[in-house]
């Protein structure tokens, strides 16, 4: 009988710039998959923190002093020659010059020009990262349809690039009509619409996807085959339980109190950092929220924010690029051992 493997700890670092590349560094020679791409890290140390491996690690190997550390998701992948448990932490601000101390290549990449070969493990995390740090939900019900779209409108406009439609509260021939509308507003604007699983499976085939309630969760088999799925979970069996789905991204709340759930006892942000910070996938915090707590919550372990009234005031901006980590049309990569 084989005995299980002992996973090894590492963090692994996912340095953003503003315009939304993203900093890779090939595997040095003498080293398992010598010459593949990978998010630059290390195994950490005896009684060492996550943050602290990572600030050590990215000194030694590039040189770097990095800011604030932000846990984003955890992963553990199963190689031939070790099995590792992957801590990835997004790092948006650091200071020094990055150079190749261990004769590596480096770069920074947009998302859909990345170098090749990557590393197995990196590969997975790449489509969180297409994710927005804001989570608009749709709010017909309380603004009037023929509003909202025009709230929709502008806030497209400003930079929004991914939105919910979820109104339980509309009669069905409202939310055909409602739909149409976003759907040509999303399309026309580059973001994406998922539709909220509590609508007809028409919708969500029609959009790009689906967000499934909590009660969908519990009962669904298995993952919708469409291009996006999301899900609303309140705890860690529910995230535990959208991960094993295989879903693109859960959103977890409530963090505070919401006029939307009166009854429903905040998990406030402690609560919500000891849940987000072990899943595997991208998590967004919702509840009573605006978006001046997206500072907070990705330094609580998510994504970004999901949003349902804040999302609609009016001058309410949002990052052009669409993502704290996401692809900028305007970033090129540069060749190796550039930056």
């Amino acid at each position: 009988m084989t005995a299980a493997r002992t996973p090894v700890d590492v963090a692994v670092g996912i340095l953003i710039r503003p315009d939304g590349c993203l900093l890779l560094a090939s595997r040095p020679a003498g080293k398992p998959y010598a010459g593949y791409w990978e998010f630059p890290g290390g195994k950490l140390e005896p009684g060492e923190s996550v943050a602290h491996a990572l600030r050590r690690e990215l000194h030694e190997e590039l040189g770097v002093d990095v800011g604030a550390v932000h846990p984003w998701v955890v992963r553990v992948f199963d190689y031939p020659h070790a099995l590792v448990r992957l801590h990835f932490c997004r790092v948006f601000e650091w200071s020094g010059e990055l150079h190749a101390r261990e004769q590596q290549h480096f770069g920074f990449f947009a998302l859909d020009a990345l170098p090749a070969p990557l590393l197995p493990a990196t590969i997975p995390v790449l489509r969180g990262l297409e994710l927005p740090a804001v989570y608009a939900v749709s709010a017909a019900g309380a603004l009037g349809v023929d509003a909202f779209l025009r709230r929709l409108a502008e806030s497209l406009d400003r930079g929004l690039k991914l939105v919910q439609l979820r109104e339980p509260g509309l009669a069905p021939a409202e939310v055909d009509r409602l739909f149409s509308g976003m759907l040509a507003l999303t399309r026309a604007a580059g973001a994406r619409l998922l539709v909220n699983s509590r609508h007809p499976r028409a919708l969500w085939q029609a959009a790009d996807g689906v967000h499934l309630t909590s009660s969908a969760l519990a009962t669904i088999g298995a993952r919708p085959a469409l291009g996006w799925v999301g899900a609303s979970v309140h705890d860690a069996k529910e995230l535990a339980r959208a991960a094993e789905l295989g879903v693109d991204f859960a959103v977890l709340g409530p963090v505070q109190a919401t006029a939307s759930h009166p009854g429903q006892v905040p998990l406030g942000w402690d609560a919500f950092e000891r849940i987000a910070v072990v899943t595997p996938v991208p998590v967004y915090a919702i509840g009573g929220l605006d978006g001046e707590a997206l500072r907070q919550a990705t330094a609580c372990g998510a994504h970004g924010v999901a949003l349902l009234s804040a999302a609609w005031r009016a001058g309410q901006c949002f990052d052009r690029s669409g993502s704290v980590g996401g692809v900028s049309s305007a970033c090129s990569a540069g060749p190796p051992g550039t930056t």
